[in-house]
């Protein structure tokens, strides 16, 4: 496919890029792919069936790979080599970024929870943060699109933090493990649900994907599709039209434009060959990640252009949001000595905790805004390298006491909103680049109190339900020491925020810049709030539906 011949041409290969590529390639568009890392095949590469005793350190996280020696990630966490990225004074911010193939996807936990009304028009409830630009029920229909392509395991609760799919849309889940239901036993006492878990794991099979069979941990990476990656379904899906060209190792520098503004495609560097090509393309997509979609529009400065491309709201890198993240956890005395079996399961947590506070925020009893949910922790897992310094002796005796706290251990994961502040935004750096001599990324970043209390909260409910299961939880720690860094949760979004209007927003409803028509963003960066839930559902979900507009528009030549 010559330069000339490029009709659209997507930057990205994880969330957004893969499902964007699906869609217009399915409806009849060429399209051209770059991804800045490998090439990278799960079926063949994938070290799923590899035991932590085999390992170094029994597979436990070491700085070059963070969750772990077989985890999926090549070339990548929260450093990678010759890509640096720096922190403004007093901040501190963690971003990961995953170069190969696939990106996220090859990692990412799986949780596909769909944002709800509520999540939608955060703003209109409590004046704080940004509401999107349509409505829940706009984009429900391709939700019920998007879990039924993926795969979702799942059920519909009836709960307001969990909109229904359609019957015969979600996989059956599979069923709860003892320590979850102790759990959720205890929470109900409390007034709190604990439900399935949707994730987006295979428990039928799909297409020529097969089922999980509960053996091996997703983070591996999946060589049997079950557990959803774009390499091993969306990429091959969109390969098998024709009409989609792949280009990995291609590093992008700008986006470029000619002489009155207008996109006319992307420069890149061959990081095999050091050489800078440069593409022309009727439309760009950026789906690179929030931050690095972001970073490449602030690079993109021309004189028609001098905040960087698609910037005249001076929006692009504001409004910068992650996750919060806390842990609590403790050893529960009735799951001590029970007999032991394999608990695998689809690796994650069968059950978890969502939001259960909408009304009693809405009768202003919390004193914080917006929710978060707990993935729960416990079970009968593969064995690595953690030691329990409360235990005593040696010999016979030693392994007592070890299998008789086997499995007796419980965790919450807390997941929450964060609201955007001025304070967390990122920039261009002026004067430290990369390897190829791309000025890199700056973070500025501070917690809110909003996040803070929000924390409080969650500690002081996973304690009560803790207590409640007969647990020794101790002091809990002020939430300026529990919530995690900025970044570590790796739900990073908003900085190429859509909008209503051009003066407050990088992108209408559909992705497209208000700036430059032929310019699209179909990454996290468009989220205009970020909701307790994991964010790659939704990426995929508007990327799917930005992706049929375009289409439409192209096809009756608007673009």
């Amino acid at each position: 496919m010559a330069s000339a011949d490029i009709e659209i041409l997507v930057v990205g290969s994880g969330a957004g890029g893969a499902m964007a590529a699906y869609e217009l390639t399915r409806l009849g568009h060429k399209v051209v792919l770059l991804e800045a890392g490998r090439d990278y095949d799960p079926k063949i590469e994938t070290p799923m069936f590899k035991r932590n005793g085999d390992a170094p350190l029994m597979g436990a996280a070491t700085p070059d790979k963070d969750f772990g020696f077989y985890d999926a990630t090549i070339d990548g966490g929260w450093q990678v080599p010759d890509e640096p990225y720096t922190a403004a004074e007093n901040s501190e911010f963690m971003w990961w970024r995953a170069r190969m193939l696939g990106g996220r996807t090859n990692h990412w936990g799986r949780y596909a929870l769909r944002f709800s009304e509520h999540d939608f028009k955060g703003k209109s409830r409590d004046g704080l943060g940004a509401d999107w630009p349509f409505e829940y029920a706009d984009i429900a229909p391709w939700y019920d699109k998007t879990e039924a392509l993926v795969g979702v395991c799942g059920t519909n609760t009836g709960l307001d933090d969990m909109p229904p799919s359609p019957d015969g849309v979600l996989q059956p889940p599979p069923q709860p493990r003892v320590p979850e239901l102790l759990i959720a036993a205890a929470a109900k006492k409390l007034g709190i649900p604990a439900v399935p878990m949707h994730r987006a794991v295979l428990t039928r099979p799909l297409d020529n994907r097969a089922a999980c069979f509960y053996a091996t941990p997703c983070g591996h990476g999946c060589s049997i599709g079950a557990a959803f990656q774009t390499t091993t379904s969306l990429l091959p899906m969109a390969k098998a039209t024709g009409l989609l060209e792949l280009r990995t190792d291609a590093m992008v520098k700008t986006v470029t434009t000619d002489d009155n503004g207008k996109v006319t495609g992307v420069s890149y560097i061959d990081k095999k060959t050091g050489t800078e090509h440069q593409l022309k393309a009727r439309v760009v997509i950026l789906a690179a990640s929030a931050c690095e979609s972001a970073r490449l529009l602030l690079n993109s400065k021309t004189a028609r252009h001098p905040q960087g491309l698609a910037n005249s709201s001076g929006q692009v890198g504001k409004n910068l949001m992650d996750s919060t993240g806390a842990n609590i956890g403790a050893l529960v005395p009735a799951l001590q000595g029970r007999p032991i079996y394999n608990e695998d399961g689809h690796t994650a947590n069968h059950l978890f905790i969502p939001w259960w506070g909408h009304k009693a925020q809405a009768a202003k009893q919390l004193d914080f805004p917006r929710g978060y949910h707990f993935e729960l922790g416990g079970r009968f897992g593969e064995p690595g390298a953690n030691v329990d310094t409360g235990l005593q002796g040696y010999g016979s005796q030693l392994k007592q006491q070890v299998k008789q706290k086997y499995g007796a251990y419980v965790s919450f994961a807390l997941r929450g909103e964060m609201l955007p502040n001025p304070d967390c935004y990122m920039d261009i750096d002026p004067t430290v680049t990369d390897k190829w001599g791309i000025p890199v990324a700056r973070f500025h970043w501070k917690w809110s109190e909003h996040e803070l209390k929000q924390v409080a909260h969650g500690l002081n409910t996973a304690k009560e339900i803790l207590t409640l299961l007969g647990a020794d939880v101790g002091e809990l720690p002020k939430p300026e020491q529990a919530i995690l860094k900025g970044g570590q949760i790796i739900h990073e979004v908003g900085t190429t925020r859509m909008g209503a209007s051009k003066t407050d927003s990088v992108t209408n409803q559909w992705g497209q810049s208000w700036d430059c028509p032929n310019l699209f963003v179909m990454d996290g960066g468009v989220f205009a709030s970020n909701p307790h839930k994991n964010c790659t559902l939704t990426i995929m979900t508007l990327a799917m539906r930005n992706s049929s507009w375009l289409a439409t528009q192209l096809d009756k030549g608007a673009l």
